[in-house]
């Protein structure tokens, strides 16, 4: 939003290193709506990935050192560890080496049988790595640590852990703590009794993505936290149940809307699913909030849904990292990922074990 006197909406593609916005209500393609000018003063959203000079304009920038409550203190910023290396001979991503900021791409993703067979390969990947990277999570780990060994998984077979340098994102996985919505940077901080976790990993194997995020508890977890996950998962569940060839991308927003209405959670809508494949982000724009989007799903296409919830607030905010979003009362956070695959029966999930 370029100010609070815009009154259509926007949206920010997830994980998108450039910051791009998205008109609901445009029937032009994705790539002819990604271009809009700079703001430059920060603005408070007022609904409820990603980073360049215009997330000051999207984001509040609050006080880390603040109290949610007598129990939790908000997130700080740990220190970062330098790149982790990748041996030459895999294969890279094209955004890797190129100068110019990722965007996302124009068209569907939709495969033949080859195709169709890489992406449950990266799939399978995927969901491997986040299954492993799960077992590690207890109470005085780091993020870092987590982010090493998920680094070394994915180059171990064969593969080239996606969020590296895309965009300039200096870590191999996401790792979003308590409040953080998305988008965490792997640090020095060691994770806490009663914390929670959301792990983003994504591969990229023989030339496809596959993509894929879990919520972990650490510890022993309040029964507040516990149901925020819970619901999340049902979210997801629910989503996936409802697709096939066919139907409206709408539908997966209004599923997941209404089962966090029930429960009087919040849905963030910043953030969304996307085309995955041959090309990190893609069309389709995926809503995870009631809207009137147009566009069905395709025999044979694959994208992913990610749905964000929140006990509290479900407006943003960036830290100084121009990565990190974390939720605007502290609030906690919980988020869930597959990526999928459109068949003629419905959907098969690809990022599972």
């Amino acid at each position: 939003m370029a100010g609070s006197s815009i009154q259509s909406r926007l949206m920010i593609s997830t994980f998108l290193g450039d910051c791009r916005f998205i008109s609901l209500n445009s029937a032009l393609p994705l790539h002819r709506l990604l271009r809009f000018a700079p703001g430059r003063n920060p603005v408070s959203m007022q609904m409820s990935k990603t980073f360049s000079g215009f997330a000051s304009l999207l984001f509040n920038t609050r006080n880390t050192e603040e109290t949610v409550n007598s129990k939790r203190k908000r997130l700080k910023p740990g220190k970062v560890s330098p790149r982790r290396p990748v041996p030459n001979h895999i294969p890279l991503p094209p955004y890797v080496k190129s100068k110019k900021p990722p965007g996302i791409s124009s068209g569907p993703e939709v495969h033949d049988e080859k195709g169709i067979e890489c992406m449950r390969a990266s799939g399978k990947l995927a969901a491997q790595v986040l299954q492993y990277a799960g077992t590690l999570v207890k109470p005085g780990i780091t993020t870092d640590e987590i982010d090493e060994a998920v680094h070394q998984m994915i180059i171990d077979n064969g593969a080239y852990p996606s969020p590296l340098g895309y965009g300039g994102f200096p870590k191999s996985v996401c790792t979003s703590v308590n409040e953080c919505i998305c988008h965490g940077i792997p640090d020095s901080r060691a994770l806490e009794d009663g914390d929670i976790v959301n792990i983003d990993v994504t591969v990229y194997l023989n030339g496809y993505h596959g993509d894929t995020s879990a919520t972990y508890f650490v510890g022993e977890v309040d029964e507040e936290a516990k149901n925020l996950v819970k619901v999340t998962k049902e979210c997801l569940d629910k989503a996936i149940s409802i697709c096939a060839p066919g139907v409206e991308y709408n539908k997966i927003g209004k599923t997941i809307h209404d089962h966090a209405d029930k429960h009087r959670y919040g849905v963030v809508e910043q953030f969304v699913g996307h085309g995955v494949g041959r090309v990190f982000h893609s069309d389709p724009v995926v809503l995870h909030h009631r809207n009137n989007g147009r566009g069905s799903m395709m025999l044979n296409q694959t994208f992913t849904i990610e749905p964000m919830l929140t006990i509290g607030s479900i407006n943003p905010v960036m830290w100084k990292d121009k990565w990190t979003v974390v939720t605007e009362d502290g609030s906690l956070s919980a988020q869930f990922e597959h990526t999928i695959l459109i068949t003629k029966d419905g959907a098969e999930i690809l990022t599972q074990c």
